[in-house]
């Protein structure tokens, strides 16, 4: 109880000053590593040493690139909590997220669900989003997305409602980055909407 009281603490006073500027992606495979409040959480295992993590939780950083004018999001979700959601969706309760097989990949399943779990608006106009690609570390799932030709926007609306149909409990933090100081939000099953307002430079 007190692992998770302390990783609590983390999840709800961020502290961006401590992640690196975010770097461009490429198509050929994602070179950002951005640091992440879930980093912190992916060592904590449960006390009977089951292996199940005590906090539902996810963490996306959006950051604006003015060099590609693009909004480049890196998400990291636990892996085993995507794979349940996915199952559900899919009603294949045996299926393995990481090696699905069956003509389907890793980069389809996931791209299918955050379609319907992670939106974003430009100045009310739904986005289209390319998932890049993904990279797995220790239990997290690392989503690299991009949404091009992104220039002068007064708000930026956030909808992630990711894991939250399969725990009640789930928490997804969203850190917001463009052309100023960073954002945050924690976004949740009762509310999983946020409106950022841009300021004009």
């Amino acid at each position: 109880m007190l692992l998770a009281f302390y990783s609590l603490l983390f999840i709800l006073s961020p502290s961006p000053t401590e992640r690196p500027a975010h770097r461009s992606f490429s198509a050929g495979g994602p070179a950002h590593r951005s640091y992440s409040l879930l980093h912190r959480l992916i060592p904590l295992r449960a006390e009977d040493g089951s292996g199940a993590h005590p906090l539902h939780v996810s963490v996306s950083e959006i950051n604006y690139s003015e060099k590609d004018k693009a909004l480049q999001i890196t998400s990291r979700i636990f892996v085993d909590d995507l794979e349940l959601s996915i199952r559900n969706r899919r009603k294949e309760p045996e299926m393995d997220l990481l090696a699905p097989g069956n003509g389907l990949t890793t980069d389809l399943l996931v791209s299918e669900y955050l379609k319907d779990h992670f939106k974003i608006k430009l100045d009310g106009k739904p986005q289209k989003m390319k998932l890049l690609g993904h990279e797995v570390e220790d239990v997290a799932i690392v989503c690299y997305i991009e949404i091009e030709n992104v220039k002068k926007i007064k708000s930026i609306e956030v909808f992630d409602d990711i894991i939250t149909e399969t725990f009640d409990d789930q928490s997804n933090l969203v850190h917001l980055t463009f052309q100023g100081p960073v954002k945050s939000v924690r976004l949740m099953r009762d509310k999983p909407l946020e409106v950022f307002k841009i300021e004009p430079k």
